[in-house]
Parts: C-alpha cells; sequence; structure tokens
C-alpha cells in the first residue's frame, strides 16, 4: 500500500485504493449499530445521573456520580465525534482520501481516539481509587474530600488526555490511517516522525498501567469491605445503609472494571506486540492484495484480529453506560432479596422475604410518583 505525508502534521494517509473485497469483517453495519446504541446508553446514564446526583445529600455518592456522568458523557463524546467519519469512509466505498485530502481529519481523528480512549481508562482507575479511599480509610475521607476536588480530578484527566493526544500534533509521534481505511491512530510501524515509537510505547503502557490500578484498588475495596463487614457486626440502621452503599458501590466498579479489561487489554498487548515486531496495520491492504501465500493467511489472521481489538475497545464506549445501568441501587436490592429467596427454605423466611418485596414495591411505586410530579 503506497501512502503520502500530510503537509502540516504528522499524518499518514493512503492514496486511494478500493478494498471493498477486503475482509468480510469489514461491514458498516458495525459503525451504525455502535454508534446509536452508543448514545443512546450515554445519554440515559447521564439523565440518570443527573437525577440521582439532585437527590444524593451524601458527599461520598456525590463524587461516585460525578465520575460516572464524567464517564458517560466522555464515551457520548467519543461516539459522537468519530463514528459519522467511519460511517462516511464506509459509504466513500472505503477511501479515506475521499473524504480527506489534506490529512487533517485523520489527524483530528487520531486525536480524538487518543483523547477519549485515555480518559475512560484513568476515569475508571480515578473511580477505584475513589472507592478503595472511601471504604478502607473513611474518615479521612469524609473530612478531606470534598466533590471540589473530584471536579479538579476531572479537569486534570480530561486536560492530560487532550494534551498528550497532541503530542504528534507537535511533532512528536504520527497518526496513520488504519487498515481497512475507515479510521486513523497512532503508528506501530517505521516512521520517520521523531519519538514515535516513544509515543506509542507511553501510550499502550499508560493503558495497561490504568488498568492494572483500576484491579487493584477494586481488590483493596473487596478486602477493605469484607473486613468492615466483619467488624461491623451490629443490626443498626446505620450498619446496614453503609453495607447496602459499599455494595452497590463495589458491584458497579467490578463491572466497569470487567469491561475494561475484555474490551481494552486486546488492543493494548497488541500495540506493545506491533511495536516490538515493527509492524503497522498498513502492511494489511499489501498482505490482501496478494492472496494465496502461507505468509497472507498469518497476516490475515493477524489483521482481522487487529480489526477486532480496536472495535472490542469502541464497545468499552458502549458498555459502560449500561454497567452503571444494571447495576443501580433498586437492582441490586431486588437482586439481594431473590438470592435470599433462593438460598432460604424456611416457610418464615419465604415470608419475611415476601414483605420485603412488597415493602420493596411501595418504594418503587412512591419513587415513581416523586419522578412523575415534577411533570405535571
Amino acid at each position: 500500500m503506497t501512502t503520502r505525508d500530510s503537509g502540516c502534521t504528522n499524518v499518514s494517509i493512503p492514496i486511494c485504493e478500493n478494498k471493498r473485497n477486503a475482509s468480510g469483517s469489514v461491514s458498516v453495519g458495525f459503525p451504525i449499530t455502535m454508534m446509536v446504541t452508543g448514545v443512546v446508553g450515554n445519554s440515559l446514564a447521564l439523565i440518570l445521573v443527573y437525577i440521582s446526583y439532585r437527590k444524593k445529600e451524601n458527599r461520598r455518592k456525590k463524587s461516585f456520580l460525578l465520575f460516572i456522568g464524567s464517564l458517560a458523557l466522555t464515551d457520548l463524546f467519543g461516539q459522537l465525534l468519530t463514528s459519522p467519519i467511519v460511517i462516511s469512509v464506509y459509504l466513500a466505498d472505503l477511501k479515506w482520501c475521499t473524504i480527506d485530502t489534506s490529512g487533517n481529519l485523520c489527524a483530528y481523528f487520531g486525536v480524538c481516539m487518543t483523547t477519549f480512549g485515555l480518559c475512560a481508562l484513568f476515569l475508571a482507575s480515578a473511580m477505584a481509587i475513589e472507592r478503595a479511599m472511601a471504604i478502607t480509610n473513611p474518615h479521612w475521607y469524609s473530612n478531606h474530600m470534598k466533590t471540589s476536588i473530584t471536579k479538579q480530578t476531572l479537569a486534570a484527566i480530561w486536560c492530560f488526555g487532550f494534551l498528550f493526544a497532541l503530542l504528534p500534533i507537535a511533532g512528536i509521534g504520527e497518526y496513520t490511517n488504519q487498515w481497512p481505511g475507515t479510521w486513523c491512530f497512532i503508528r506501530t510501524g517505521k516512521s520517520e516522525a521523531h519519538g514515535n515509537v516513544f509515543f506509542a510505547i507511553t501510550f499502550a503502557v499508560l493503558g495497561i498501567f490504568s488498568l492494572l490500578v483500576t484491579l487493584s484498588c477494586n481488590v483493596m475495596t473487596i478486602r477493605g469491605l469484607i473486613i468492615r463487614c466483619k467488624t461491623k457486626t451490629g443490626a443498626s440502621q446505620s450498619s446496614k445503609q453503609w453495607e447496602r452503599l459499599t455494595t452497590e458501590t463495589v458491584i458497579q466498579l467490578l463491572g466497569i472494571m470487567c469491561v475494561l479489561i475484555i474490551c481494552w487489554s486486546p488492543l493494548l498487548v497488541l500495540l506493545l506486540r506491533m511495536i516490538y515486531n515493527q509492524v503497522s496495520s498498513q502492511e494489511c491492504n499489501s498482505t490482501y492484495a496478494k492472496p494465496g501465500t502461507s505468509q497472507s493467511k498469518v497476516l490475515n489472521l493477524d489483521c482481522d484480529f487487529f480489526l477486532t481489538a480496536i472495535r472490542l475497545a469502541s464497545l468499552n464506549q458502549i458498555l459502560d453506560p449500561w454497567v452503571y445501568l444494571l447495576f443501580r441501587e433498586i437492582l441490586l436490592r431486588k437482586f439481594c432479596i431473590m438470592a435470599n429467596a433462593v438460598s432460604n427454605c424456611s416457610v418464615e423466611d419465604r415470608k419475611e422475604t415476601q414483605t420485603a418485596l412488597d415493602a420493596l414495591n411501595k418504594q418503587n411505586q412512591d419513587g415513581n410518583n416523586v419522578c412523575k410530579s415534577p411533570s405535571n
């Protein structure tokens, strides 16, 4: 595949080639479906966070809601700013140069991918750290942690992610059009740009480090929760409220952690491997142009895996809000009650479970009436 350099930035864009028959993995249905589901899911998450934030008086909960809302906002903008470009390239018969003759759009796309990717990873780590502090050292957290600190942390994460993504624009690193020609990202192969290897490795290392921080902090949170539950054996109202709140938070964080690891690990590990081997996804196009060789079959598999890896990373923007939606407080209560109903076999326990369910249904009806009253 031949490429040409854009005049103003470290960006390589391909000379127009028709790659419609490159692979069965290429389909416009993927970006359209992911854009629609991503916008809907993140919009619903933002609405729920806004409603919950106005009702909550607990600073712990408000800080966590700020992080959740910021994550949904980041994912929403990531979808809105990149998906229309991908769809346009598909409609242009996979010819990126048809819609980007200067290479500026490729640089813009690379900046968006890097910014929103790093910010999502950092936000998940920040949430894990915040909850670990709240559970392992609640007294210090209550006295020192304020919503203003949370807002400053969010601003720092967004600024760092954006400034780091601008490094190729400043001459450090390079963005290039990636196979199958529908998106742009960090170049992993040989490049004449200064600091390209440093920029690519730094992105991958920052992503992996963020995943490790998220995992470690959630393990600390679970450990702290178990220790706290063992020491808090009383049946007071505050003890039950604390257990419910921490359980809800831990499950939410574990869900986000699992989504991040599944979605980002393949891409980050593959990036490090491609940097080490000095291989770029641009070679996939020349490989597909020479079918029938054993080398072609091996590289075809790697190219398909690379496309799957980036789709998994994009899928993270869709799954994040649904993690919050699925593990809302009311669903957790119902889950715990149903679990008790299954585990308890005595008739008296069943009566207690039914009573709890009736009380919960009454609370749901009261909550629905409260939510409907403003619109009336």
